[in-house]
């Protein structure tokens, strides 16, 4: 047997940030995209490369 359940309407958060706060996730997310992006080349030089010849990773 299933039981039932109890299903509430989604609720609505509000939330204040500074445009400091703002500023700042806005340089932490631009700094993480290039990190992503470096890695992303890296991982793509190292398939590209003959598996014999993998330099170690820094």
């Amino acid at each position: 047997m299933t039981t039932a359940q109890m299903t509430r309407p989604p609720q609505t958060l509000y939330v204040t940030i500074r445009r400091d706060e703002l500023r700042q996730l806005k340089d932490e997310r631009d700094q993480l995209q290039q990190e992503v992006m470096r890695l992303r080349s890296y991982l793509q030089a190292q398939l590209e490369q003959p598996s014999g010849s993998q330099p170690a990773l820094c």
